[in-house]
């Protein structure tokens, strides 16, 4: 049986945050020691990870001694494969190429839970007025695909709970979204909260909102022309899809909230979301968060918050590599090592 004994990361320790569309790599030389960006890769450029990290290593004076890496989907012994990429994320491999010799590899919000305790100052805004409480903390983001995770204390030290809780079914609440969901392609049959809720989502939402107006989006439309339009004129179609997408986000972090019992808080995560700030409306996302009857009087002291740089995970890892005895992560069977 696991003993979920803390280990010693050797420095200096590769920090890195592995999505469907990018790669973002960060080098910590020593403990609680500050972090150099090694840059920022899209998947699509690089065969596999091992590549990207050894074009990321490159212009480091020291090499890496140790990974605490990051990846977009299900880890399952030692080993990640990317759910929205062609990405396979090895550990062992990673060992055996001359990556590091010592790793540690998580899901993307797992990674995300645990660096809550951990972001610096000035990368997170509140959104509404309620004040974070203890209990289990609920982190959740659209990027592209859309990822959620939770973190409790245990014992002093943090617990994550990774999921898979963008592939959870996702229904329509009122007339508006019951006329614009019938046009929103199905997966296998299902209609998932990432369906709508994620960067591919965004285009899925809007093409279904035209469709549903008896209209069409012009060939080729994006999601960053989607959001160029909205913020250029908060009056736009692209505008009210993009509010439209946010009031969803808002139900969706609701129901995560409900879900997990997260009065330590529920943060908004991801690349998307500070880019739409502008169209946010505080008071509009907290009723929609809030509205969960019968427990509306849960949600309600539900603090809510945004995470405003999409860097801020490879501190909470960062943290993991200084002091990893503060974290309660099965290393007996997670870590790879030479």
């Amino acid at each position: 049986m696991s003993s979920f004994s803390p280990t010693v990361f050797p420095f200096p320790v590769i920090v890195g945050d592995i999505g469907g569309t990018n790669a973002r790599f960060a080098l910590q030389e020593e403990p609680d020691g500050p972090l150099t960006m090694l840059g920022r890769f899209r998947t699509a450029d690089f065969p596999t990870v091992s590549l990207a990290l050894a074009a990321a290593t490159a212009p480091a004076a020291r090499k890496p001694r140790s990974a605490i890496l990051c990846g977009a989907g299900p880890v399952n012994d030692r080993v990640c494969a990317l759910t929205n990429a062609d990405w396979v994320i090895d550990g062992p491999e990673i060992v055996r190429l001359g990556g590091a010799v010592e790793g540690l590899l998580l899901n993307d919000f797992e990674a995300q839970a645990l660096a809550l305790p951990a972001l610096p100052d000035g990368v997170v805004e509140s959104i509404g007025t309620v004040a974070p409480g203890a209990g289990p903390r609920v982190v959740l983001g659209p990027g592209t695909g859309l990822g959620v995770g939770a973190l409790v204390e245990v014992a002093g030290r943090f617990a994550p709970l990774p999921s898979e809780g963008g592939h959870v079914d996702f229904a329509p609440f009122d007339a508006e979204e019951e006329r614009v969901f019938v046009h929103v392609r199905r997966v296998e049959g299902r209609l998932t909260a990432e369906a709508v809720l994620s960067g591919p989502g965004l285009v899925a939402l809007h093409h279904a909102r035209l469709a549903a107006a008896g209209s069409s989006a012009p060939d080729g439309l994006d999601g960053v022309a989607i959001v160029d339009g909205a913020l250029a004129e908060h009056a736009s179609v692209e505008a009210d899809t993009v509010r439209m997408f946010i009031r969803l986000l808002a139900r969706f972090a609701g129901d995560m909230a409900i879900v997990f019992g997260g009065t330590g808080g529920v943060t908004l995560a991801g690349g998307i979301l500070p880019r739409i700030r502008p169209l946010l409306d505080p008071a509009a996302f907290r009723a929609a968060f809030e509205r969960k009857e019968p427990v509306e009087s849960l949600p309600r002291r539900i603090a809510t918050r945004m995470v405003t740089s999409p860097d801020a995970v490879l501190h909470g890892m960062a943290a993991i590599a200084s002091h990893p005895e503060r974290y309660a992560v099965d290393y007996d069977r997670r870590l790879w090592s030479a």
